[in-house]
């Protein structure tokens, strides 16, 4: 195991974080607008003079493999610059911001599961009849409405014709559990629905195939019940690459939240970097696109990690 953790990091997450910060780099350089303008204006009180001065102070002065070579150098320290809207470090304001965006992630996840793995489940076992039919019909509308969609058209039922469920806020857990969930519902299932369509689709595949297999028919010809076999077997073999498909989508979600934080004004990372990049704020924007890369790109090794131990083969293969 320690060896195939040590090659996939080597081989896969060290070249990918590094790729990531070269690109994420390259393109704030390519941002129309200088930094320094931003920063201080662009008035005609402002002197070349000045200009150069405050240019030098952040290094902006030096050729950009340098500046580049600099910032990496920080980065990895857990210095990822400072705010020019709120004067703070960068990691300080998506630290702050880390709870609210994994406890929304956190909990969009565990109800997908919930939900996708039985109904998925169901509709292979009730291959072509009407329960199954549902199940695709549901999944399917799942797949195919963006998130941002489902998020507008949950706020304007909610706040038209059921205001139970508050359409905006969030209510940190200090203040209460009940309030804090209730208050993450409508996000929850705005960000959830995706996972939960392919999470379905793929247990509904899996299982099918699995039913198809040889040493199903051997099993049940040992005199195990139905039941253990569909459910021992069967159902246990094929939520294998069901994990791929988890540990993909939840990295996704990452990427989501930042319209759905937007939406629901929730303040988390996702709303942080849009925060970003309204307001031009270089350093934040870098970070907290650098945090959601490195956090996708964690899912993705966690992910190898638990498919390998699931099924051992795959650590001879990597």
């Amino acid at each position: 195991m320690f060896s195939f953790l040590a090659r996939r990091i080597i081989t896969v997450f060290i070249p990918t974080l590094l790729g990531i910060s070269i690109l994420v780099f390259g393109a704030m350089r390519l941002i129309p607008g200088n930094f320094v303008d931003i920063l201080i204006g662009i008035g005609p009180d402002v002197t070349q003079e000045q200009r150069d001065a405050i240019a030098k102070s952040y290094g902006l002065d030096k050729p950009l493999p340098v500046q580049y070579a600099q910032w990496l150098g920080h980065t990895l320290t857990g210095d990822m610059g400072t705010s020019l809207r709120s004067g703070k470090p960068v990691a300080t304001e998506i630290l702050s911001r880390l709870p609210v965006t994994l406890e929304l992630a956190g909990l969009a996840t565990i109800a997908s599961l919930i939900l996708a793995i039985p109904m998925g489940i169901v509709s292979a076992l009730k291959r072509g009849r009407v329960a199954d039919t549902l199940i695709r019909i549901v999944a399917l509308v799942g797949l195919s409405v963006p998130n941002f969609l489902i998020a507008t058209m949950l706020v304007l039922f909610v706040s038209t014709r059921w205001s139970f469920f508050p359409t905006t806020g969030f209510v940190p857990i200090t203040e209460g559990v009940g309030a804090n969930l209730k208050s993450l519902v409508l996000p929850t299932i705005s960000l959830g629905a995706l996972l939960a369509a392919s999470i379905m689709r793929m247990t509904r595949s899996s299982v099918l195939e699995e039913l198809g297999k040889e040493y199903l028919t051997v099993a049940r010809a040992k005199g195990l019940a139905e039941k253990r076999v569909v459910l021992g077997h069967a159902v246990r073999n094929a939520l294998v690459p069901v994990i791929t498909v988890v540990g993909i989508q939840t990295g996704y979600m990452l990427g989501g939240t930042v319209i759905i934080e937007q939406v629901f004004a929730i303040p988390g990372i996702g709303r942080l970097a849009l925060d970003a990049v309204n307001q031009r704020d270089y350093p934040l924007v870098q970070g907290t696109t650098l945090f959601i890369a490195a956090a996708f790109v964690m899912m993705n090794l966690l992910t190898d990690v638990i498919y390998s131990v699931v099924d051992p083969r795959i650590r001879v293969k990597g």
